[in-house]
């Protein structure tokens, strides 16, 4: 990543804040690549003064290392940032919910919509924008989830796909162990992006990559076999709805 992509998104940050006539900006840090990365971005654009965070572990079940993270990049930026446990919350929905019944991603969606909740409730009670942190190849693959983690006022490095945000993360100073670590929604024990994607992110950015360059099916299948490029293909599809606008009748 050059600096001059540094500039544009940080610019691109701070004219959105203040075209909304917002105070600044709200985001959610769980101690992950992305979050990190929006949290550097977000306070080099509007200052620290201006960035709250929000670290919301579900306590027992997302691990402690996660949450020192989170709480490292808030410590490195000198942002504000509160930490609230969404166990008793997600108490409250399974009490009327039949939780042992879903299925894992049914209820880890819940969860990814409660930490949404929480975050708009500050971004509203503080005057500030929520700052989204999917990149373009979860964008591209669907893989957020509706009114969860994909709702958010503007989405900083949604044009950058995965390997991209990592160099960016890097030149930012973001820890080594951070952007390194395998990455995970921290929905369900032991959920990895990879695992549940299907495929690495390495072969999904270069399928993703040949597509819209307008490489052919059968080019792109002879390089990382028609399987892959199947599974990418249908999560494209499948995502689609995420990306477009709700649909409404014509009338």
């Amino acid at each position: 990543m050059a600096e001059d992509d540094v500039k544009l998104i940080t610019k691109f940050i701070r004219d959105q804040v203040e075209a909304a006539g917002a105070e600044g900006a709200v985001l959610g840090i769980s101690g992950g690549l992305d979050s990190a990365t929006v949290a550097f971005l977000a306070a080099r654009a509007l200052g620290k003064d201006r960035v709250f965070a929000l670290l919301l572990p579900e306590v027992g079940m997302t691990p402690e290392a996660e949450v020192e993270d989170a709480r490292e990049v808030a410590s490195i930026l000198k942002i504000d940032a509160k930490e609230i446990d969404i166990s008793q919350v997600l108490r409250s929905y399974f009490a009327v919910l039949p939780a042992e019944a879903a299925p894992a991603v049914v209820n880890g969606n819940l969860k990814a919509r409660v930490r949404m909740t929480i975050l708009y409730w500050h971004a509203n009670l503080l005057e500030r924008l929520v700052l989204g942190t999917g990149n373009k190849t979860e964008i591209m693959l669907g893989y957020s989830t509706k009114f969860g983690d994909a709702a958010a006022d503007i989405f900083p490095i949604a044009g950058l796909y995965k390997d991209e945000v990592r160099d960016l993360a890097r030149r930012l100073g973001v820890p080594g162990r951070i952007i390194d670590k395998a990455p995970t929604a921290g929905l369900w024990p032991g959920q990895t992006d990879e695992g549940e994607l299907g495929i690495t992110y390495d072969d999904a950015n270069a399928i993703l990559r040949g597509m819209e360059a307008g490489r052919g099916r059968e080019d792109l299948a002879a390089e990382f076999g028609s399987g892959k490029v199947g599974l990418i293909e249908r999560r494209v599809e499948g995502g689609r709805h995420k990306r477009e606008p709700i649909p409404t009748p014509d009338l």
